[in-house]
């Protein structure tokens, strides 16, 4: 029997502090060292009084503003009491029933609007290291971090768009500045409730699925439960109520305990903590944090592919790598004049490709951001123009780019000098290129004879021969230009 999915995801991400969520502590991610960025607030010493943070609280409504939420006149935090050995306290300071924006909506890529049910803050818990022997050691620099969770509707019906939600979620999270949301160091996580049912409006039995921790993984763990649900109901059993955790070796999901409700929590008001009233401070209002948002990703698709045509899998690139397309833009407003007298889809095409193939690619080879790169847009426009005038071949360009990515900056970038001093130049000086290929056809009588007689194999022997001569001439020339002059030679 077919069977219809319901998909709802709870996404936590660390908030890009300069300090915990209660304390003064450090929030710093990038800690190695265990144990450092702690206090007595932090390790849950008894007597101890935290204090809200208050840039926690303004990223959390920004993030509600820029997803057209309702942001809260009155918030408060509360007890959320459970038992684990990364929890100091025996509880967590969250938000249960007066978050701090609620009712939002992200549409996705596809154009699927998903409902925010809430997005509240709390704090995170301490990190869990199993070593070798067999020991579990606690590393408490995490505990206290400033943590967002954000909980859909269940308003998705598929892995892929459950996946595409996240990853637009992330990119939001980075284009406001409020997260990094790097699953691979934990700073984003996702949870799927997840749910089958015959009947189209009807829900199913809600099953959690934790421990994902990359986009992959979300698409596969939430595939994979969709399929052992529907088994499940196919074989005449029925779904249990339960949290399971994805195994991201086997690719199966493994139960972990019966699911809790709210009352299994003892939610209670956080007796250390007063109740916020956010008309009170000025910066917290609708109308301000909407006036500061950037553009937004949704924003930043539309436009692009208005402005430049750019679109399907480059676009993406482009909106997810804020900086590399700030680095674009920074590009074109360099042709300004250029773009007055030559086709705009032609110039604007080359430049895209070779940003997301060649800079990307030779950044990442060197294990650099666009963001930290010495190349500057002036430097790459001017090596763009170069190839787009036929200035430059394009092995050429792609050796140029190489050596400029190289240079330590300053003039070592200017992808002029370097084609001067390397030969790269495509000249139209037509006495030195004949001049080339008499020496070349000279060299090579058997080559010759054979093209004379219809080998067309050998024309390419010939003109990679005049190609190697102009190189060591250092004199650029291109290849187009040689096959002509051989094919005049020959007709004449």
């Amino acid at each position: 029997m077919a069977y219809i999915p319901t998909i709802g995801l709870e996404i936590h991400a660390e908030l890009k502090t300069s300090s915990k969520m209660f304390c003064s502590c450090k929030n710093d991610p990038d800690e190695k060292k265990p144990n450092v960025n702690v206090c007595p607030i932090c390790l849950g010493h008894p007597g101890t009084l935290p204090v809200i943070n208050r840039d926690a609280v303004l990223k959390v409504l920004r993030l509600g503003a820029a997803l057209d939420a309702k942001l809260a006149d009155e918030s408060r935090f509360d007890r959320k009491n459970y038992f684990y050995p990364d929890l100091p306290k025996g509880y967590q300071i969250s938000q249960y029933q007066f978050p701090l924006v609620k009712k939002g909506v992200l549409e996705i890529p596809t154009g699927s609007k998903i409902r925010i049910t809430r997005v509240h803050l709390e704090e995170d818990a301490a990190r869990t290291v199993h070593d070798e022997r067999g020991s579990s050691l606690i590393d408490y620099n995490r505990a206290g971090v400033p943590l967002m969770e954000l909980v859909t509707e269940p308003d998705l019906s598929t892995a892929k768009n459950s996946r595409e939600f996240a990853e637009e979620l992330q990119i939001i999270l980075k284009y406001l500045g409020i997260s990094d949301a790097d699953m691979e160091k934990g700073q984003m996580r996702v949870e799927a409730n997840v749910s089958v049912s015959p009947e189209l409006n009807v829900l199913g039995t809600k099953v959690e699925v934790k421990n994902i921790n990359s986009f992959r993984a979300v698409e596969k763990a939430i595939d994979f439960e969709i399929k052992r649900q529907s088994e499940l109901l196919d074989g005449g059993e029925k779904v249990k109520q339960e949290t399971r955790g994805w195994d991201d070796v086997q690719n199966i999901t493994r139960s972990q305990r019966s699911k809790e409700e709210a009352h299994d929590y003892r939610y209670f008001p956080e007796p250390d903590l007063p109740p916020l009233d956010l008309r009170e401070i000025p910066e917290f209002n609708l109308g301000e944090l909407k006036s500061g948002l950037p553009e937004l990703p949704g924003q930043k698709r539309i436009r692009l592919k208005k402005e430049y045509g750019i679109a399907g899998s480059k676009l993406e690139i482009f909106i997810q790598d804020k900086s590399l397309s700030e680095f674009f833009e920074a590009v074109v407003s360099e042709f300004e004049e250029l773009l007055k007298a030559e086709p705009k889809e032609k110039l604007i095409g080359l430049v895209v490709n070779y940003m997301t193939s060649d800079l990307l690619g030779l950044l990442k080879e060197k294990g650099e951001a666009i963001a930290k790169t010495e190349v500057t847009p002036e430097n790459f426009a001017e090596l763009m123009e170069m190839l787009y005038k036929e200035e430059l071949s394009s092995r050429g360009a792609k050796d140029i780019l190489k050596q400029m990515i190289d240079a330590p900056g300053g003039e070592a970038n200017d992808p002029h000098k370097i084609a001067e001093r390397e030969g790269f130049m495509q000249i139209m000086d037509e006495g030195a290129l004949k001049d080339i290929v008499e020496n070349v056809l000279a060299a090579n009588e058997k080559a010759a004879a054979d093209y004379k007689n219809g080998k067309e194999v050998s024309l390419q022997f010939l003109i990679g021969q005049a190609m190697r001569e102009a190189k060591r001439r250092k004199i650029g020339a291109n290849p187009q230009i040689l096959s002509e002059i051989i094919k005049t030679r020959f007709n004449s």
